[in-house]
């Protein structure tokens, strides 16, 4: 009986154990990719990737955004960072809140050496407002940038706005004039910002124009903004991002689920003539 217990105990011991030492395994593996990038770029790499968590006893996922805790690393990676090194910041983020994101693009504009920024898939909303910070962005060329039009609630603040403009004062309540107001505020505040960002890139006409097309809801707060149009808009956008970074974010996987969804061979193939593998 002492026997079975023991087991018991070891393998209790073992199910605690194994997630904590493979996750540190995974994190020692980024932090080597990501001094190679650094070796190889001689530059600072920053990450700013969320993806869904896991909380760890009741398995609940957690959807991440751009947040305080973020913009005070971020900060504390760039002021140890020499004013004559570059930057490299891997961006895949739905977005968050646009203090932290304000103060995450006003660091990277302040800093005087080269500011990159890559995208492997995504970085929509707040992360938007960090790609137009950088001096250059580099992309996937399947991956989207967005709007970053300010939401007020659960609402854009332009489309409040809009629906203000068409009721007659007697018709709207108390609570929907101080939305409206809020609104207001926030879409002058976004994009003095955003012109702020872009002042000393583009000529005032570009500003102005850039500006007006991600801050006042020309399209919905999810449009994808792909590389091609990107580039016809004016944000010095470019191609081919380094293996190494896609390598890593390899290392920033989705938690497990029972039944996956997007199923493949993770190996890259060849095309047929090429592909020197036998079917066994």
């Amino acid at each position: 009986m002492n026997d079975l217990w023991n087991i018991l105990w070891l393998l209790l011991i073992a199910a605690v154990l194994i997630p904590v030492i493979q996750q540190k395994m995974i994190q020692v593996r980024r932090m080597r990719l990501i001094r190679a990038i650094e070796k190889s770029r001689k530059s600072r790499v920053i990450t700013l990737i969320h993806r869904q968590e896991t909380m760890r006893l009741f398995g609940i996922p957690l959807m991440k955004f751009i947040d305080i805790s973020d913009s005070e690393e971020v900060l504390r990676a760039i002021r140890f960072t020499p004013e004559d090194m570059p930057i490299d910041v891997i961006v895949h983020t739905p977005g968050g809140l646009v203090l932290s994101s304000e103060q995450i693009a006003m660091a990277l504009k302040r800093h005087k050496a080269k500011v990159t920024i890559f995208v492997p898939h995504y970085a929509m909303s707040g992360g938007t407002l960090l790609c137009l910070a950088a001096d250059e962005v580099v992309m996937d060329g399947n991956a989207v940038l967005g709007s970053v039009d300010p939401q007020v609630g659960k609402y854009p603040a332009v489309s409040i706005m809009n629906a203000v403009g068409k009721k007659e004062p007697k018709d709207i309540d108390d609570e929907t004039f101080i939305m409206a107001d809020i609104s207001h505020k926030a879409l002058d505040q976004i994009k003095e910002f955003v012109e702020t960002i872009l002042e000393d890139r583009q000529s005032p006409a570009d500003v102005k124009r850039i500006a007006a097309f991600l801050t006042e809801g020309m399209r919905t707060h999810d449009h994808p903004i792909f590389i091609e149009e990107a580039k016809r808009l004016g944000i010095n956008v470019t191609e081919h991002i380094p293996e190494d970074i896609y390598r890593l974010m390899e290392l920033f996987l989705q938690p497990d689920r029972q039944r996956p969804s997007v199923q493949y061979i993770p190996v890259p193939y060849k095309r047929d003539g090429q592909d020197k593998r036998k079917d066994r």
